[in-house]
């Protein structure tokens, strides 16, 4: 008993490791959310100010309503969560039917299959031979590009193999002689046992899709299929706002803007920090 409580009492104590850690976390929390919340601050305030205030001085909503009412930045803004939803969804199928493939040793090919696309994350045909390709295919001046474009991640696929091959083989071994099919096992067994890599592969192909306005700069010409993203820039590069009802400041609706981007995966990222803190550890152990 007196063992116990000694070393109990050596894990209570409160060490000079311990108070260095939390003065360095507490400046890199600070390093990090001083200037987020500059730019909310900053987005609320109807006067465009750059020294740095906790509060704003003259509140208003009206950069909100700019991005919300004007049909130049709202429309780039339902372009983006359309294309961001979609993209992630058929990433998202084509990655676990990829790497699903990839873990049937039985299958012909397997192997060559598999080096052919490790062989694409090294090389790659280079942006002319990509844009002819995507003109062949019809997807210039068209916002579905960025759907098909990030479809394929070949790192992603790899990712899911190596989570698929730490499942049991046990698994699909009693669903095999339970008469499931191929496609069966995957999905009532590899899909339920894979939410945390789903999660975390998911998160990245919306993100991926979200912030991707160089594709945009590239292949997109007409304003109606541009993505907020793109809309963004090209407000803060070149000042270019659209005319607007509301007396706000450009500096008031970039700061407005840019809390609209940040803010559907603030609100998304609680919800999925549990399976992603998982999955970002896919393939990383093997037993």
């Amino acid at each position: 008993m007196a063992k116990t409580k000694e070393v109990a009492s050596r894990k209570k104590k409160f060490t000079l490791f311990d108070a260095i850690n939390y003065v360095v976390f507490i400046i890199v929390a600070l390093i990090i959310l001083v200037p987020i919340w500059k730019v909310v601050v900053d987005s609320l305030n109807a006067v465009g100010v750059y020294q740095f205030r906790l509060w704003p001085s003259d509140f208003t909503l009206d950069g909100y309503k700019v991005i919300l009412g004007e049909r130049g930045l709202f429309r780039p803004l339902i372009n983006s969560f359309v294309t961001t939803i979609f993209g992630t969804l058929l990433g998202l199928v084509l990655s676990t039917l990829g790497g699903y493939v990839l873990i049937q040793f039985d299958m012909p090919g397997r192997n060559l299959m598999a080096y052919f696309l490790l062989f694409t994350m090294i090389f790659s045909g280079g942006m002319i031979p990509e844009y002819l390709v995507m003109r062949r295919l019809g997807l210039l001046n068209n916002m579905w590009i960025l759907v098909i474009k990030h479809g394929i991640n070949v790192g992603n696929i790899v990712l899911m193999r190596n989570f698929f091959e730490g499942i049991p083989a046990s698994l699909f071994e009693a669903a095999k002689i339970d008469g499931c099919s191929p496609m069966g096992i995957f999905v009532r067994i590899v899909l339920p046992l894979s939410k945390a890599a789903l999660a975390s592969i998911g998160l990245m192909f919306a993100v991926g899709v979200w912030n991707d306005y160089t594709t945009v700069q590239i292949y997109i010409t007409n304003p109606d299929f541009v993505n907020f993203q793109y809309k963004l820039r090209v407000m803060i590069m070149n000042g270019d706002t659209p005319p607007t009802q509301y007396p706000v400041s450009q500096t008031t609706l970039y700061n407005a803007g840019i809390i609209a981007a940040i803010l559907p995966f603030m609100i998304l990222y609680p919800f999925l920090q549990d399976y992603f803190v998982k999955g970002v550890n896919i393939g990383a152990v093997k037993e």
